[in-house]
């Protein structure tokens, strides 16, 4: 199995773990926590394009708000429509089949060298995507933690 293919599994058990909740709960944060169900979901679709693409100087399958709202240092700043939470969804499969794709077509040919809030220090995509599989299982044990406080 290779590590996007984790990546892929991840996402799935993200998206039926958000299916489980209404809108209103997945924006609820819960006492203890600094954020909710659905910020969690959007950081991991973010941080997968900053660390692949961006770190990569390709483009983004993400809009400038959506990094703005979910990235690293972020916390939820407003309530997330049903409507968001559905385009969220749709993106979090996309992104991760987009990602696959572009691996087997080799159209990652430059990286810039990034040193995580882990301490790991990323040089090439294929750190990248090994880092972000694990980064997002973390984020899907926050949530996982998140849903016994709903």
């Amino acid at each position: 199995m290779l590590t996007v293919d984790y990546t892929q599994k991840s996402r799935e058990n993200f998206v039926s773990l958000l299916d489980a909740f209404s809108v209103e709960h997945l924006n609820h944060i819960p006492a203890g926590f600094n954020n909710n169900l659905i910020w969690n979901f959007g950081h991991v679709i973010v941080t997968q394009q900053l660390l692949c693409y961006k770190l990569s100087g390709l483009e983004m399958q993400v809009s400038e708000e959506q990094v703005q709202a979910y990235r690293k240092g972020t916390r939820p700043e407003h309530a997330v429509s049903a409507e968001e939470v559905q385009k969220l969804k749709q993106l979090a499969l996309q992104t991760v089949d987009q990602l696959r794709q572009d691996l087997e077509k080799g159209v990652f040919r430059e990286f810039h060298e990034y040193t995580t809030s882990f301490g790991v220090t990323l040089s090439s995509i294929e750190e990248a995507v090994h880092f972000n599989s694990m980064h997002e299982t973390l984020h899907l044990g926050y949530a996982m933690a998140m849903r016994k406080s709903l």
